[in-house]
């Protein structure tokens, strides 16, 4: 890999955004890649680096946008033999004129999320062992709590940091009921995915009207989970940290979902009682030109 790309990888991973990194692992003659090239692609589907041809560009920024949504690594083949079926590979057609086979890896580089915890009870605390567990960057706002104190925890703080970039934040605020308006303005600040409040029914309902009081829409109100974490019998901080992190990675995989669809609906034909859809135009006219072999490798296994 070129320093360049190495260079922007750490400057995108600074700045807490999200980027794939693809790389050759496997070609065939004639085509002009070559094992161990790779490419960087942004967020916004810049291309840098060298995959062998412009005509693997638009099939390598489709799947790294969809890694970038889904997190998940995949192994694509660009092959001018659509019978070309082999497990665990995503097969797509060679554009290239030269032909040959390209098998390329790509991996997606995602920031890892924030978990904002407000408060220093036994809660927060357990909070910040499970978020820490699970993958999360955790940072615990609290006035004087020394950072030995919650060792688990990224980073302690009496005021929440800025939102960086596309950074996602979660915030929990687990004060109960010392200061809990003003740590959930705080929060509100970070425009967090996931705002979740511990706190009895009755203390919520207090809290909602002096949010709304202080000028807090009702929109962004009836956002607020409360009490956060999925209804699971939980008693102990520690249960109760389950939960809510539970709901939180539960709340962040549908809507993982609901906007990975609009990635995959690329310029669809229907053929046979099915639907392809096709990474650029030359793959769609290559499709059309004849459809009933294409065909026959997608109901082999392929993907369309």
């Amino acid at each position: 890999m070129n320093r360049r790309i190495l260079s922007l990888a750490g400057e995108l991973s600074r700045r807490g955004e999200r980027f794939v990194l693809a790389h050759v692992v496997r070609r065939d003659a004639p085509s002009s890649a070559r094992i161990g090239d790779a490419a960087l692609v942004t967020a916004d589907g810049g291309f840098h680096g060298w995959l062998g041809g412009s005509c693997t560009r638009p099939t390598v920024v489709r799947e790294a946008l969809r890694a970038m949504v889904d997190g998940r690594p995949r192994l694509i083949s660009l092959s001018p033999d659509p019978s070309d079926v082999r497990p665990g590979v995503t097969i797509y057609p060679m554009t290239c004129h030269s032909g040959g086979r390209v098998d390329i890896y790509v991996e997606p580089v995602l920031p890892a999320p924030r978990l904002t915890v407000f408060g220093a009870s036994p809660l927060a605390r357990a909070l910040a062992r499970v978020g820490n567990a699970v993958g999360y960057a955790v940072d615990v706002i609290a006035e004087n709590v020394d950072a030995s104190d919650v060792p688990e925890a990224d980073r302690v703080l009496e005021q929440p940091e800025p939102r960086e970039g596309n950074e996602a934040v979660f915030a929990v605020v687990a004060t109960f009921g010392d200061s809990d308006d003003a740590a959930v303005r705080e929060a509100l600040r970070l425009e967090p995915a996931y705002l979740g409040v511990v706190a009895s029914a009755s203390r919520f309902r207090h809290l909602r009207e002096t949010l709304l009081a202080g000028g807090v829409s009702a929109a962004v109100v009836d956002r607020i989970k409360s009490p956060a974490g999925l209804d699971i019998g939980a008693e102990s901080p520690e249960e109760i940290a389950v939960s809510i992190l539970a709901e939180i990675v539960r709340d962040t995989r549908r809507q993982t979902k609901e906007i990975s669809p609009s990635l995959s609906e690329t310029d669809a034909h229907h053929f046979d009682g099915r639907s392809y859809s096709f990474c650029c135009a030359g793959c769609r006219d290559r499709f059309l030109t004849d459809p009933h072999r294409f065909a026959v490798a997608s109901a082999a296994g392929g993907e369309t």
